[in-house]
């Protein structure tokens, strides 16, 4: 089963107890869902009031064109149930689990669906071990399990997981990140490579697609003086406030003045123009499958933004061949250094 397969897998399992009567819909339509991803499913079933909360800018934009109420975060309140589609990282689905359990009313249920092949059980146990019990059904090899009405949660153990979910400090103190997010602890080494060879005769506007907490655009504002301003672009929305802090730092730390923007934003889609130097260490799978189409999609969008004089530069697994959409984009290509799996790309004179 493909991560894509998976994941409309685990959203049509979600609503089989609703359908075969084992739960029902609230009158009142206080209905709350984490992580929600549209499909048919939902669609068809869907009522007035519902909120869907998804903090991954294309997700949430596809649940926007279907006609939902959209969220980044989390919103306060009670809901008579709420739904989940957890995540693959154990700790940020255990935020989860303590988020929901923090708006369920008191007669409410949290109700999850998982993939067999992601952990499901682990999963279950845990909003068991949270809920005092859970009880489960399977279909479409996916795990639907959910908490009685009226339960008290352990407050010790919600409390420590609601924590896991704060941005925190990583690399002895160097930047705030936070747990979910890529290579959320560590400086991954494609990041790493980049901006060690980075040029100091980067200059003027830059911009950071797909940004993560920030570390490229904060090592090019360390390593260039001559960048005036820095707009970072994630379309993870919970990465804006760590990248937010961490561009502050090193803007604080350049001691210059810097005009900065961190953007939850779709980069396939476009981003502002005009741009003299853009820098990327693209996305190139979404679940466990490659998609060397996201990384294409990004150079694109560089070419397009960039001013007739800028220049992108890019690090991508040495194994994905971006030449020829590189190629078709710029007049100007080429490597600059091949390390530990991963190559950087310099491209400059983009086609108009």
């Amino acid at each position: 089963m493909s991560a894509g397969t998976a994941s409309e897998a685990a959203l049509d399992a979600l609503f089989v107890p609703f359908i075969t009567g084992e739960l029902a819909w609230p009158a009142d339509g206080r209905v709350l869902f984490l992580r929600a991803r549209d499909g048919f499913v939902l669609r068809e079933r869907r009522r007035p009031g519902w909120v869907m909360q998804q903090s991954f800018k294309p997700a949430a934009d596809a649940l926007a064109r279907s006609g939902f109420e959209v969220v980044s975060d989390p919103p306060e309140g009670a809901f008579r149930v709420v739904m989940i589609l957890p995540t693959r990282q154990r700790e940020e689905s255990r935020a989860l689990f303590a988020q929901a359990m923090c708006r369920v009313g008191r007669d409410g249920i949290v109700v999850a669906s998982v993939p067999n092949s992601e952990g499901a059980r682990t999963a279950e146990a845990d909003l068991a071990a949270l809920a005092g019990g859970v009880r489960q059904l399977s279909k479409h090899k996916c795990r639907v399990f959910w908490t009685r009405a009226g339960v008290e949660p352990d407050i010790a153990l919600m409390e420590q997981w609601l924590a896991f979910d704060a941005p925190q400090t990583i690399e002895e103190g160097r930047f705030m990140s936070r747990r979910g997010l890529f290579a959320w602890d560590r400086i991954d080494t494609a990041s790493a490579l980049l901006a060690e060879v980075l040029p100091d005769d980067l200059h003027g506007r830059l911009a950071d697609l797909g940004a993560g907490f920030g570390y490229l655009a904060c090592a090019a504002i360390a390593r260039c003086p001559g960048i005036v301003a820095a707009d970072l672009y994630e379309a993870e929305g919970r990465a804006i406030a760590p990248a937010t802090a961490n561009l502050a730092e090193a803007v604080a730390h350049a001691n210059r003045r810097i005009a900065t923007s961190v953007r939850w934003a779709d980069v396939t889609h476009g981003i502002d123009t005009g741009y003299d130097t853009i820098l990327s260490n693209p996305p190139f799978h979404q679940g466990r499958a490659d998609q060397p189409e996201l990384g294409r999609a990004f150079i694109a969008t560089a070419a397009s933004a960039l001013a007739p004089t800028g220049r992108f530069w890019m690090v991508a697994n040495r194994h994905l061949a971006y030449e020829a959409a590189l190629d078709a984009a710029f007049a100007r290509v080429r490597t600059v250094v091949e390390r530990d799996g991963f190559k950087v790309i310099e491209a400059q004179e983009p086609r108009r």
